[in-house]
């Protein structure tokens, strides 16, 4: 989870830092041509998407800081910029609805763009009309899809996932799928088949006591003992909240029990700084000779309520 966080996290970051690699280049390439009254302005932006570039690297906490000092430092040299582009800024009108999409909330970002929009006409220097307006409300309204097609593709990644967002594990419903297409395949197959049932009841009170980082640490302390003893067709599935399903095919009495043995030792052996070891109640639930799929299901229900009322 902090990889898949850190990584938009850090492509901001080459962003700002080519962006201050550009104005730099900028106010070089001023100071080349002779034009020395428009230096100042690029070469103390190009500082400022420096600093914006090391908020970022220091606390993801300072990333919205640093937005909105990049999105001060585009609308600045886009003003400076717009009145000596002459024709040539019709095609960069566009470019400060896009920039304000990408770096605020899409519902901030759709006002700012329409409060502006005088000002960005009037900048362009060239003819006000209203096929200029219209053109520029395109352009805000076409940049807004970008962040809105990104909402929607998270959206449908999100429903078709089958893990589970906040720890190494399958889905409930993604799990219950599984679950019984490989019950009714050993069935087929005439091979045992368990299921290990695994309540933690720390995890209930651990973000209203200790906050979301010791409720994650248990998560990952968890998932990690079981999937160290877990061979590679068992899988983990998360039922509740605080209750978890190991799912072994082809598993014996004996077998299912020497699992629940390690991993209730690897458990207990574990111990977190805020929370103290794990205490986690553990139980199996054995395929009987001949039973059907919907009885196997109703008593592995009822074992796992209660592991949870005991």
């Amino acid at each position: 989870m902090a990889d898949d966080n850190r990584m938009p996290m850090n492509r901001t970051v080459v962003a700002y830092a080519l962006a201050s690699l550009l104005l730099g280049g900028y106010s070089i390439w001023r100071y080349l041509m002779g034009d020395y009254s428009r230096i100042l302005l690029p070469a103390s932006l190009a500082l400022v998407m420096l600093v914006a570039c090391l908020m970022c690297i220091a606390s993801v906490s300072q990333a919205r800081l640093a937005a909105y000092l990049a999105l001060i430092v585009g609308y600045l040299m886009l003003a400076l910029e717009l009145p000596w582009l002459d024709e040539a800024g019709i095609m960069w009108l566009g470019f400060a609805p896009l920039l304000t999409v990408l770096l605020l909330p899409l519902a901030s970002a759709m006002l700012l763009n329409l409060l502006l929009t005088p000002a960005w006409l009037l900048l362009s220097d060239t003819q006000l009309d209203a096929h200029l307006a219209l053109s520029y409300v395109a352009m805000a309204l076409v940049a807004a899809l970008v962040p809105w097609e990104q909402r929607r593709q998270q959206a449908l990644l999100d429903a078709t996932n089958p893990r589970d967002p906040h720890c190494n594990a399958l889905a409930r419903e993604a799990m219950h799928e599984l679950l019984a297409s490989e019950y009714k395949r050993t069935q087929f197959l005439g091979q045992p088949f368990a299921v290990l049932a695994l309540h933690l009841p720390q995890l209930e009170m651990a973000s209203e006591q200790f906050g979301n980082r010791a409720r994650q640490a248990l998560l990952d302390a968890l998932c990690l003992a079981v999937n160290r003893f877990s061979r590679r067709h068992d899988f983990l599935g998360r039922q509740s909240a605080s209750t978890f399903w190991l799912v072994l095919p082809d598993t014996s009495q004996s077998g299912v029990q020497m699992v629940q043995q390690r991993i209730g030792q690897a458990l207990e052996t574990t111990v977190l700084v805020d929370t103290g070891p794990l205490q986690v109640k553990i139980a199996h639930c054995q395929r009987l000779p001949g039973e059907s799929w919907p009885r196997f299901e109703q008593r592995l229900l009822t074992l796992t309520r209660q592991l949870g009322n005991n």
